[in-house]
C-alpha cells in the first residue's frame, strides 16, 4: 500500500499532510495552501531552498553520508549535536509521517525517503517540497507564502524574497519574513553567497536528465 501511495504522488499531489491535520485541528490554525507546479515556480527560490537546506541534492539518493560523518565529527569533538536531514528526508516526513516521536519512527522515515528517492525524479522530490513545507502560522507551500509576505506569485520571487523566505527554515513559527530579525538578515545574505557560490540558477539544470 505504502510503494501504491508513494508512485502514486510522483503523479498526484498530495492534497494534506499530517502536520496541517494536527495544526489545523490541534492549534486551531487555517490550512492556507496553493499548489504551485514545479515550472511556475521562480527558479531563485528553488535555489534559495537547495542553498539553504541541501546543496548536496542532486549528488546522494536520500542520504548525505558526508554530512552525517561530519556532524558525528562534531559530535565527537565538541559534544554539539546537529542534524544532518537531506530535503528527501524532510520531504517524506512531511508527506507520509506525523510530527510525532517514537522508537520505529527513523526506521519508517528511512524506508520512505529509499522509496520516494527510487520512484520520484529529483524535481518532483523538490516540488513536492516547496509546495508542502510549514512556512508560517497555517501557511503551506511557496504560493502562499510569496503572496502572504510579499504579495506577489511564487513565480515572481527576486532572489533577494527568495533567500529570505528560505531563511525562515527551519523555525517558520518564529520567523516572519515580513519582519525580519538581525539574524534572519545574516541568514539571507549567507543563502544569497551559497547561491552564488552554487553557480547561479544554473545549479538546477543538474537535473534535466532526471526529469
Amino acid at each position: 500500500m505504502t510503494v501504491v501511495m508513494a508512485a502514486g504522488y510522483r503523479f498526484i499531489n498530495p492534497p494534506v499532510t499530517g502536520l496541517m491535520i494536527i495544526r489545523h485541528f490541534g492549534d486551531g490554525l487555517p490550512i492556507d495552501k496553493e499548489w504551485c507546479d514545479y515550472e511556475d515556480i521562480s527558479p531563485h527560490l528553488l535555489l534559495a531552498v537547495l542553498a539553504a537546506e541541501d546543496q548536496r541534492f542532486y549528488d546522494h539518493h536520500g542520504f548525505d553520508v558526508k554530512e552525517i560523518r561530519n556532524a558525528i565529527e562534531e559530535r565527537l569533538n565538541d559534544g554539539q549535536l546537529r542534524g544532518a536531514i537531506t530535503l528527501s528526508q524532510q520531504t517524506e516526513k512531511n508527506v507520509f509521517l506525523w510530527p510525532i516521536r517514537s522508537f520505529w519512527r527513523k526506521g519508517i522515515e528511512a524506508y520512505f525517503t529509499v522509496l520516494i528517492e527510487a520512484l520520484w525524479p529529483k524535481q518532483r522530490i523538490l516540488e513536492v517540497y516547496v509546495n508542502v513545507a510549514e512556512l508560517g502560522p497555517g501557511i503551506y507551500g511557496v504560493e502562499s507564502a510569496a503572496q502572504k509576505y510579499f504579495h506577489t506569485s511564487a513565480s515572481d520571487l527576486t532572489p533577494e524574497q527568495a533567500a529570505l523566505l528560505a531563511s525562515i527554515l527551519p523555525s517558520p513559527l518564529t520567523r516572519d519574513p515580513r519582519k525580519p530579525t538581525a539574524y534572519m538578515r545574516e541568514r539571507q545574505a549567507w543563502i544569497l553567497k551559497q547561491m552564488n557560490n552554487l553557480g547561479g540558477v544554473r545549479f538546477l539544470e543538474q537535473d534535466e536528465s532526471d526529469t
